[in-house]
């Protein structure tokens, strides 16, 4: 009964091989490629794991990278390919996207993930959820569960990136978050952290204003650890906040089915 969980984001593929399809259930194995070395799952971390019988991935990286990891999944597990592809709700989260199949799949899966983290701790509150990779989200969700809308930002290497291409003289190391910046190393990190912190903090106090109630605060992804310092209030960081999501969806369906 052992359950792979995939997450293809624009950088890395990570997944995570559990017990049985249900929040909670005991991790197996854990871990993450780099996309351009998709083609060493099955003959190398894959390689030594149990039988997969079921399966269930979200991905934002496109279609080439995903039929890339199914080549991958037919090689080594004998279990058809399942991504999630969001809709108009599912498993506690009401999808308020204009166009609902256009949300990120991540983006979904996380909020899952989160209103079943909240609710299993206590009472239903609006939620902020964020996301801190290549980009970084910053979801809005209310009491009820709807999603009210988010923001999409540059990440930490984006940003610089971008300065360094515009400015001449900004090839510089990789410096640390200061209040008051006295070097150009500094300057650029600190100024990159502040701005998607702004950005976070002002979310919200939107959803606070909105529902009249105190959000609450979720951080996930691979660089959130390097946010979660940086900010004015108090986040929680998951590390597997997508993975929690991908098991509520995948024991919902299993009930449904």
């Amino acid at each position: 009964m052992a359950f792979l969980a995939i997450d293809i984001g624009n950088t890395r593929l990570k997944w995570a091989m559990y017990e049985v399809p249900r929040p909670g259930a005991r991790l197996l194995a854990h871990g993450a490629e780099f996309l351009d070395h998709i083609e060493r799952l099955a003959e190398g971390p894959w390689a030594d794991l149990p039988e997969a019988t079921a399966m269930l991935g979200c991905v934002v990286a496109g279609d080439a990278m995903r039929r890339r990891a199914e080549e991958q999944l037919h090689e080594r597990f004998d279990c058809a390919p399942r991504w999630v592809v969001p809709s108009t709700g599912e498993a506690g989260i009401i999808n308020g996207y204009d166009h609902p199949t256009r949300l990120g799949a991540d983006r979904f899966v996380a909020m899952v993930g989160a209103r079943h983290r909240m609710l299993a701790a206590g009472t239903a509150r609006p939620m902020v959820v964020v996301l801190v990779g290549t980009a970084v989200t910053v979801e809005a969700v209310d009491q009820h569960g709807r999603f009210l809308g988010g923001l999409i930002l540059p990440g930490h290497g984006i940003m610089l990136r971008a300065l360094e291409s515009g400015t001449a003289g900004l090839h510089v190391p990789t410096g640390e978050v200061v209040e008051f910046p006295t070097n150009t190393s500094d300057a650029l990190t600190s100024g990159g952290t502040y701005a998607i912190a702004g950005a976070i903090e002002r979310m919200v106090a939107h959803l606070r204003q909105h529902c009249g109630m105190e959000p609450v605060r979720y951080m996930t992804g691979g660089a959130g650890w390097k946010m979660a310092p940086a900010m004015a209030s108090e986040f929680e960081l998951v590390e597997g906040l997508i993975m929690d999501g991908l098991l509520v969806i995948a024991e919902e369906r299993a009930r449904q089915a």
